[in-house]
C-alpha cells in the first residue's frame, strides 16, 4: 500500500490510514486492517522523524545524494605539517619518502 502525504507537516493519524486501506484494498477481518492502519501509522512517523532501514524515499535519495556531491573547498585530513618520530622517518626513508612536503620529525629536525 502507497499512501502519500499532502504536506509534510500533516498529522498522520491510525483512523485516516484505516480509512485509506479500506478504500483502496480488500482486506478480510476488522482485526487485519486494524494491524495493518497500526504498523502503517508506526512506519509513516518513523519516517516523518529521520531515514528508517530499509524503506528508500525518493526525497531521502536525493537528500543522500547531495551529501555525497558535496566537495569541502580544503581537505580536512591534508594538514600543514606533520611531526613523525625517529622510528616512522627511518621507515619513509627506506621507502624514499623522506622528502614529503610537510614531514618534519619530532623536534624540530627536517627531514632529509
Amino acid at each position: 500500500m502507497v499512501l502519500i502525504l499532502t504536506s509534510p507537516c500533516s498529522r498522520v493519524r491510525t483512523k485516516t490510514v484505516k480509512k485509506a486501506s479500506r478504500e483502496v484494498a480488500i482486506i478480510q477481518s476488522k482485526r487485519l486492517r486494524n494491524k495493518i492502519a497500526g504498523f502503517t501509522t508506526h512506519l509513516m512517523k518513523r519516517i516523518q522523524r529521520g531515514p528508517v532501514r530499509g524503506i528508500s524515499l525518493k526525497l531521502q535519495e536525493e537528500e543522500r545524494e547531495r551529501r555525497m556531491d558535496f566537495i569541502p573547498d580544503q581537505s580536512a585530513i591534508n594538514p600543514d605539517a606533520i611531526e613523525v618520530d625517529k622510528e616512522t622517518m627511518d621507515m619513509l626513508r627506506s621507502l624514499n619518502m623522506a622528502n614529503l612536503p610537510g614531514v618534519s620529525r619530532e623536534g624540530g629536525v627536517e627531514a632529509l
